[in-house]
């Protein structure tokens, strides 16, 4: 598979639904666990395969090997490993269409736990991308159409401002019991998106990506 930048990222693969992956010079690939399986079906060859292989069913020579009953997901402990090199920024391939919607979820703590060490993830799915933004601003460039919502989560998020979307919002509060971000849109205009104080979780259509 052809790469295409010189940005360097560490990305990871999982082992719910993928249908391909676009790589950059300089990324660093990790292969957790059943993530293994979409790194062999697209001919990439990792820099690191890890995890206690429940999903892959084999371990595979030069495997870093955990046990099953750990306190990490095989994504978590991908995304410290990425950490533990320097890495600061996460793509998550396999990371939201799998069958098990407590790991979903866990994922959607992972971003956190990035965020919380000065880094930035970011789950790739068939159908949307979710990242996390805290004490910061997601710009997304002008072209892309579709669905985009924000979620406060971890407690209240304040000062928030969306500017180039359907529903703009100037210095709200939004709040982890109230899904006042929901179901917003783009308008074709560069979109940004600011909390000056908490976390906002952002899902947005994979089909707008231009």
């Amino acid at each position: 598979m052809e790469r295409k930048s010189a940005m360097k990222r560490c990305v990871i693969f999982c082992a719910a639904l993928c249908e391909g992956a676009e790589l950059l010079p300089g990324d660093y690939v990790i292969a957790a666990d059943g993530g293994l399986d979409h790194c062999r079906r697209l001919g990439i060859v990792p820099d690191e395969i890890l995890g206690d292989f429940d999903s892959l069913g084999e371990i595979p020579e030069g495997a870093s090997v955990f046990p099953v009953e750990k306190d990490d997901t095989d994504a978590m402990l991908a995304a410290k490993r990425g950490l533990s090199l320097g890495f600061r920024e996460f793509l998550f391939y396999g990371s939201l269409d799998g069958p098990r919607l407590d790991h979903t979820v866990a994922n959607f703590q992972m971003l956190l736990y990035l965020a919380e060490h000065g880094a930035r993830g970011t789950l790739v799915g068939l159908h949307q991308r979710v990242t996390l933004v805290q004490n910061d601003t997601l710009r997304l460039p002008a072209g892309m159409r579709g669905n985009i919502s924000v979620f406060a989560l971890g407690g209240d998020a304040e000062n928030v401002t969306l500017r180039g979307l359907y529903y703009p919002l100037e210095n709200a509060r939004l709040t982890p019991a109230f899904p006042l971000g929901v179901s917003n849109h783009f308008t074709g205009e560069e979109a940004e998106i600011t909390v000056e104080k908490g976390n906002l979780l952002i899902i947005w259509d994979e089909k707008s990506q231009i």
